[in-house]
């Protein structure tokens, strides 16, 4: 892609800004700010991939691993904002699916343990289970919320945090997992996935492309999965005693 092609392509950002400024939107700030950061962000990401690339820049990559898990499990700490301890949460979850996943693609032989397949294919697993991560645990704290009375019943009749809690439990990590199971059930019909655009654009055979999104998807169902779950099944303690009491809205102690 030329310079000019990519300088033309911003039209695009003008013609989201100009719906903002018709409906009164108040987002051309955002947009503007949106623009830039992804222009600095996806330069400076070009030139670190460039060099972790070469053959001296293998020490490179568990580095930018963990700071790839640290912003994610940032981001996703957001959605549970009000729930202390949402940040570690999220990202010991997510780094436990990152670290499955991407264990289970080498340890098969199915990728190459190389930057080449590692930086990227890490990069969908990680950013899925963000998203994962961060709908399920603001899910999982409406769920709560939602299901106070039930839950305060079923510890009356003698049950346990974890089974009065299970209810929401499984619409947590069920809200967690819909996106990528839908998109599962689309994927050809509705949408040519990033990656296999991609390669399809560079030159690769569409066959080839095809075999390669298709791990893409298998490989996201399970790490959504995992994240999906350890959320639920660590989070949810934070709602309860280590009495089995439920706690007073607002008063979750920090961790």
């Amino acid at each position: 892609m030329s310079y000019l092609s990519l300088t033309l392509s911003l039209s695009f950002v003008g013609l989201a800004m100009f719906i903002s400024l018709w409906q009164h939107l108040k987002l051309e700030k955002d947009l503007l700010v949106g623009t830039v950061r992804a222009f600095i962000q996806l330069t400076a990401v070009g030139y670190v991939l460039k060099f972790i690339f070469e053959p001296a820049g293998w020490q490179y990559v568990t580095p930018m691993l963990a700071v790839m898990v640290l912003v994610a499990g940032q981001n996703a700490a957001r959605r549970g904002e009000g729930l202390p301890g949402a940040f570690r949460l999220a990202t010991l979850a997510i780094a436990v699916a990152e670290a499955v996943t991407l264990g289970m693609l080498v340890g098969l032989g199915i990728i190459p343990f190389t930057p080449q397949y590692v930086i990227p294919i890490s990069g969908m697993v990680i950013g899925n289970a963000m998203v994962a991560s961060g709908l399920t645990l603001n899910r999982l704290r409406a769920e709560v919320a939602a299901q106070r009375p039930g839950i305060l019943a079923a510890l009356a009749l003698g049950g346990t945090s974890r089974q009065a809690a299970e209810p929401a439990l499984k619409a947590a990590v069920k809200a967690g997992m819909i996106p990528t199971v839908d998109s599962m059930k689309t994927v050809g019909l509705v949408q040519l996935p990033g990656m296999m655009t991609g390669q399809i654009i560079a030159g690769a055979s569409p066959v080839e492309a095809v075999k390669y999104q298709m791990l893409v998807q298998f490989m996201l169902s399970a790490s959504v999965g995992i994240t999906s779950m350890l959320v639920a099944l660590l989070g949810y303690r934070l709602f309860f005693t280590s009495t089995h009491q439920l706690r007073l809205p607002g008063t979750i102690p920090s961790r």
